[in-house]
C-alpha cells in the first residue's frame, strides 16, 4: 500500500529517517565513501522539509519513501529509499509508477549517484535519459536525469 506521510509529525519523521539511514548505509558502500550527505540528514530536517513524502508499507512496516516537490509542471523526485530487507521486490518500481501517474506534471527530474546502477537502471526503465554529469563540493559525481 502507497500512502502520503505526515512527515511532520514526530514519529512519522522518525520512520521516514530509519528507511533513510538503513537504505543510505547501503549507498554509501555501493559509493564507496564514508562521508555520504544524506547520512547526515536528521529528523528534525525531515520534519521541516517543504518536499511530500510517500511510503510503501508492508503490512504496517514502511518498507520505502520516496520524497517529491511538483512545481511548475516538473516532479522533482528528492529520494527514492527502500529498507534492505525489502530490497528486491519491486517496491521502488511501484513507488516509481504511483508518483508518475498521479501527478499532472510535463517532466520529472532527478539526480543519483552516477556510480549507482541500480538507481539509473530504475530511472531508465521509467523513460528518464541522463541529461548531466557532475562533481558537487561533497565531490560525489552525479548524474541528473530527465523524463519528459
Amino acid at each position: 500500500m502507497i500512502a502520503k506521510l505526515t512527515h511532520q509529525n514526530r514519529d512519522e519523521a522518525q520512520r521516514i529517517y530509519h528507511v533513510f539511514q538503513q537504505s543510505y548505509k547501503i549507498e554509501a558502500q555501493l559509493i564507496g565513501t564514508e562521508h555520504f550527505p544524506p547520512l547526515s540528514r536528521t529528523t528534525a530536517d525531515i520534519s521541516n522539509s517543504p518536499s511530500d513524502f510517500y511510503g510503501f508499507f508492508e503490512q504496517d512496516t514502511l518498507a520505502a519513501v520516496i520524497e517529491i516537490e511538483v512545481a511548475e509542471q516538473t516532479l522533482d523526485i528528492h529520494s527514492l529509499t527502500v529498507d534492505p530487507q525489502f530490497f528486491r521486490k519491486g517496491i521502488a518500481d511501484k513507488l516509481m509508477r504511483y508518483v508518475l501517474s498521479e501527478f499532472a506534471t510535463t517532466q520529472a527530474i532527478v539526480e543519483t549517484a552516477a556510480v549507482n546502477e541500480p538507481a539509473i537502471r530504475l530511472y531508465r526503465k521509467h523513460g528518464f535519459v541522463i541529461t548531466k554529469r557532475f562533481t558537487p563540493s561533497h565531490g560525489i559525481e552525479k548524474v541528473a536525469m530527465r523524463l519528459t
